[in-house]
């Protein structure tokens, strides 16, 4: 048996026996040395993906010993860059790259290089970076029901991006349930779907992750989160939308179950905080998931994503200031003096902040409301045409972020016929499944015709040719199976070791 043929066990109950044995086991020199010959064609594959630049461009791995002029430098940065705009500027990628626009991007960059030199850290030099960022949070709340919240003073912070906008609310759950309420071993609720950033928090600050199920619809399950709720909980999670399947979890029903028990519930919205709002004004049936909910007390909302600020900004916000003030870092006592910080980073680019501020700004109502529209409109023609390939299926009832499936045919063989040409799409497993979030790059003329197209193309291709080898589609059938979990996370480490080499 080797990598490929692990992909095909089913293991149910005795997968963490399994998995115990797994670890142990490749500590075996003769377990090793199999396991590395199995990792290396697919290294190969991966490291291709990570470095292909390789012999093509110079590589640095120590310091010149002269400095080399600007001019040259700058022509080799605009030289990748240009490569890699090919990539996504005609829309065929799913996420990433949310607005585009080369007026839009030249305009974030001129307040970004205006603003290089600030750091909110340093508040006293730099006022302006503050201004932006409590204006930028308070926007965003207003946005998210924050006028319309009963008994609420909804109060954030900005963060480097949703990982850390959830990770920060997270930490304050675990310290204030543990002062408030006299937590010592915390526990937190999410949905199976629940993004990956809320498992690392667990795994950060020592708090153990109960998951339960999503039903048929690939919404979260209220009842199993119901009888997961016990007196350890700290925080119950729901998702609007989700990463995987772009649908919104039953937001109400889950931040009740969390307020009569008298703990927070987060309403995950790093994906459609920025959406959601403008297709309920534009008439869609979004049913209510933000601070007008009495029982939802935090929230997260990227602004780098569908807000069009540049890469990493994100928003982490609060019911109340007393919760975030668990949120926040300081130290009365230590000999380099006061040291306080509102996010895990001290020093920040505040040039991020003031870029954030000036994309929410350019934008306004009606822009994110005609984006909005463009969006869903565009992610309404995808979903249907998926729907009309015979084969495929559409995961849930989602708006712009499709996930699709298969019943008869291997969804990454699919996937991997799409890289082909030249889509860059999201693989997904449990089920096996591909999504596309639809951007502002896909609603440019022709782009949903071109995906159908390919798409169709793909599904012939998968369904004449079943046993096709090469692709990513052996790493993503591991990916759903064990005792293959541990040799894929051991193929992620070798892959991360991958990009930083020289």
């Amino acid at each position: 048996m080797d990598i490929k043929d692990l992909a095909n066990v089913k293991l149910g109950p005795l997968e963490p026996l399994v998995a115990r044995i797994y670890r142990y086991a490749k500590r075996l020199p003769i377990v090793k040395e199999k396991l590395e010959a199995e990792y290396a064609p697919i290294m190969e594959e991966l490291r291709k993906s990570a470095k292909p630049y390789a012999g093509e461009v110079e590589s640095h791995a120590a310091l010149p010993p002269e400095g080399k002029a600007h001019v040259d430098i700058l022509a080799e940065i605009r030289e990748l860059e240009r490569r890699e705009t090919e990539r996504w500027k005609d829309g065929y990628v799913s996420g990433a790259v949310y607005h585009g626009d080369p007026e839009h991007i030249a305009f974030l960059n001129e307040a970004y290089a205006i603003t290089s030199q600030t750091n909110p850290l340093h508040s006293d030099l730099w006022p302006s970076i503050a201004k932006y960022e409590a204006e930028i949070v308070s926007m965003t709340g207003n946005m998210l029901g924050a006028r319309r919240a009963v008994d609420a003073q909804v109060c954030g912070a900005v963060s480097s991006g949703g990982t850390e906008s959830i990770m920060l609310a997270m930490r304050a759950y675990r310290d204030w349930a543990r002062d408030i309420k006299g937590i010592h071993s915390p526990e937190l609720v999410v949905p199976t779907t629940a993004h990956a950033a809320f498992d690392k928090s667990a795994q950060y600050f020592g708090i153990k992750l109960v998951k339960v199920p999503v039903g048929p619809d690939f919404r979260a399950d209220v009842a199993a989160t119901k009888k997961a709720i016990n007196r350890h909980t700290i925080c119950v999670v729901g998702s609007a939308i989700s990463f995987p399947h772009g649908v919104i979890d039953p937001i109400e029903e889950l931040s009740e179950l969390a307020r009569k028990r008298g703990i927070g519930f987060h309403t995950d919205a790093c994906l459609g905080g920025f959406i959601l709002p403008w297709a309920e004004r534009l008439g869609y049936a979004i049913a209510p998931f933000d601070f007008r909910l009495p029982g939802v007390t935090s929230m997260s909302a990227d602004t780098h994503k569908y807000g069009y600020a540049a890469k990493g900004t994100s928003v982490v916000l609060y019911r109340n200031y007393d919760l975030r003030h668990y949120q926040y870092y300081k130290v009365a006592d230590w000999p380099g003096g006061l040291y306080f910080s509102p996010t895990f980073a001290g020093s920040r680019p505040g040039a991020l902040s003031a870029t954030c501020w000036a994309a929410m700004m350019s934008m306004g109502e009606s822009g994110y409301l005609n984006a909005s529209r463009r969006i869903l409109e565009v992610g309404g023609k995808i979903r249907e045409g998926i729907r009309a390939i015979p084969g495929l299926k559409v995961l849930g009832d989602p708006l712009w972020v499709i996930a699709f499936g298969s019943d008869e045919l291997d969804i990454y063989r699919v996937m991997d016929f799409m890289t082909k040409r030249n889509w860059n799409l999201n693989g997904l497993h449990r089920p096996p499944s591909v999504h596309l979030a639809v951007t502002l790059r896909h609603t440019q003329a022709g782009v949903a015709d071109r995906f159908l197209a390919d798409l169709r193309a793909a599904v012939d291709h998968t369904r004449a040719h079943p046993d096709e080898e090469g692709g990513m589609a052996p790493v993503y059938g591991m990916a759903n199976t064990l005792p293959v979990q541990g040799v894929v996370t051991d193929l992620l480490e070798r892959y991360l070791d991958a990009l930083y080499e020289v």
